[in-house]
């Protein structure tokens, strides 16, 4: 197809940029949309009671029938976690390596929505023409096994999504980036390049995952009690290590968190995790064996308050508590919002008298290529245009420095915000408007349905409570026959503050009584009169607005 037929190429996000996960991409080729991940993100301290945030794409439901698939560069929960709410809406092919599309089959079966489904396996080395455009793979590190990078080949030139990427020099599982692969690409030219910036403020390399293997099997060798290690349930490798740390150190491996043992399960089903059957034991029979015989891998490296980690801390876990005799490994860091939650849990298995090995030891290593890293990802892609994606917006901004230390120019790399769009024509750039975007929350079986106003009234009621005012009135004379009665939740002590809400209830009667003589019998009427002067005589005494909440009854 000639350069003259494609009006137009187009590359938006829609999360994963000016914030740390709900990773989604879109690359439009004329009239065909090519999605990359569908991810989730947890929710901020404000979102009272959200579950989990995802993506709006109410852009891609409008245009559904232009969407040609949605392509998975890894099985972390931030580039596939929303795909099950998605699927739903629009249900397109889906892309991924093997062991992404086998943590993606769990989670739809999970929606029930598996059989209705087209997974489409894809590795390093597939070729795909969809539409207009030829898609190809290229293998990175990180910390899950078969991550893929993507190159979307349209006619104004190649655009590449990085994935989430390192320049690991002694992988775990022997797999090395192909480094010629992406050079290959940048040779025959880039158009535009998106590149993950989580580690851009980072000076140097990242630690290679082999040196947290060592690292994790030092703690194991030098430990006489019972060890517990915390990672994520998606770190494959990690997983690994501490398999291969067990193994020498002849401890017995108990697994605790669903998360965990579904991934556990699927990976070693695929092939990506090899242990000997003999090793691991369920968490009922940790009894049988001294504790110089036991590990217990577990959820809760983030500190989250009902995860496993959590709860044995607390001596709130059914089969485990934490003792001083334990020693704890948090082979993980915190997520950019979690530091205080995770900073809380290390407090606490302190106070236990738990020895704990975190952060500075060796137990870590990001799966985010640092500054250096990124540099060589920008000299092998040699873009033209660039956008730093996947990240915060300072580390979007410090990604943009390193492209411009390689020599790009300032007017050529795009700081975007979710749902700007940067369009191309003729090969040349610009930004053109915005699609509708935004985060999309989940409560409990709720897609949506709490919005700013609802998280608004939950930050009120948990900033100054609640009162509820009750009346009754005559539905013939339009008298009040009873009340107010005012109930209290949250907002003061009843018992220490009867004098304030006795004072309460007469401005409610002195309030209603005005109303009656002045004719004012509309019920939104009288309730915004009760809002009103209540909120300011309680406001007057206390400095606090709690939510009140009049009610009417008829009899």
């Amino acid at each position: 197809m000639s350069k003259e037929n494609i009006e137009k190429v187009r590359v938006f996000a829609l999360g994963g940029v000016g914030e740390i996960g709900k990773n989604m991409y879109v690359v439009e080729v004329d009239e065909d949309i090519l999605v990359v991940d569908a991810g989730l993100m947890f929710p901020d301290d404000d979102m009272l009671g959200v579950d989990i945030v995802i993506p709006d794409v109410s852009y891609l439901v409008e245009n559904a029938e232009r969407v040609q698939g949605i392509f998975l560069t890894h099985g972390h929960e931030d580039h596939i976690g929303g795909l099950s709410y998605v699927l739903k809406k629009i249900n397109v092919p889906v892309y991924g390596t093997k062991l992404t599309l086998g943590l993606v089959e769990e989670k739809l079966k999970e929606a029930g929505i598996f059989r209705h489904c087209t997974l489409n396996l894809i590795d390093a080395n597939s070729r795909l023409t969809i539409g207009s455009t030829s898609v190809s793979f290229f293998r990175t590190n990180h910390s899950i096994p078969d991550s893929v990078g993507i190159c979307f080949e349209t006619p104004q030139g190649a655009v590449v999504h990085t994935g989430d990427f390192k320049f690991d020099q002694t992988p775990v599982d022997g797999k090395h980036a192909e480094i010629g692969k992406m050079a290959a690409i940048g040779e025959r030219g880039v158009l535009c390049l998106l590149s993950d910036s989580t580690n851009a403020e980072r000076p140097g390399t990242t630690k290679s995952e082999i040196e947290v293997g060592q690292g994790i099997a030092e703690v194991f060798e030098k430990t006489e009690g019972r060890i517990i290690v915390t990672t994520f349930a998606s770190n494959v490798h990690r997983i690994q290590q501490v398999i291969q740390a067990s193994i020498r150190a002849n401890r017995k491996l108990a697994v605790v968190g669903k998360s965990m043992v579904r991934v556990i399960t699927i990976a070693t089903k695929l092939g990506y995790i090899d242990a000997p059957k003999d090793l691991f034991i369920e968490i009922d029979e940790i009894g049988k064996y001294r504790d110089e015989q036991l590990a217990i891998l577990t959820t809760g490296s983030q500190g989250e308050p009902m995860s496993a980690l959590t709860r044995m801390a607390k001596g709130a876990h059914r089969q485990i508590t934490i003792t001083e005799e334990d020693t704890v490994i948090i082979a993980a860091s915190a997520i950019p919002g979690n530091e205080k939650s995770v900073s809380a849990i290390i407090d606490k298995l302190y106070r236990i008298g738990a020895e704990v090995v975190y952060g500075q030891a060796k137990v870590h290593a990001s799966g985010h290529g640092s500054q250096e890293e990124l540099m060589l990802m920008l000299n092998l892609m040699k873009p033209k245009y660039f956008v730093p994606i996947h990240g915060e917006f300072r580390m979007q901004h410090a990604h943009r420095d390193l492209a411009l230390k390689t020599g790009m120019k300032s007017e050529n790399i795009f700081l975007v915000d979710k749902g700007e769009v940067v369009e191309f024509t003729n090969a040349q750039a610009r930004k053109t408007g915005k699609v509708p975007s935004g985060n999309v929350l989940i409560d409990g079986l709720g897609v949506g349905d709490v919005g700013n106003i609802v998280l608004r009234d939950r930050r009120l009621l948990s900033k100054d409570g609640i009162l509820v005012v009750v009346v009754t009135l005559n539905k013939k004379t339009g008298e009040f026959v009873s009340g107010p009665n005012i109930i209290s939740r949250g907002f003061v002590y009843v018992r220490e503050s009867e004098k304030l809400l006795e004072d309460a209830n007469e401005l409610v009667g002195a309030i209603l009584k005005k109303c009656v003589n002045e004719n004012v019998n509309e019920w939104s009427s009288l309730k915004s009169n009760v809002r009103e002067g209540l909120s300011r005589f309680l406001f007057e005494k206390t400095k606090r607005r709690p939510m009140i909440l009049p009610i009417i009854m008829e009899v």
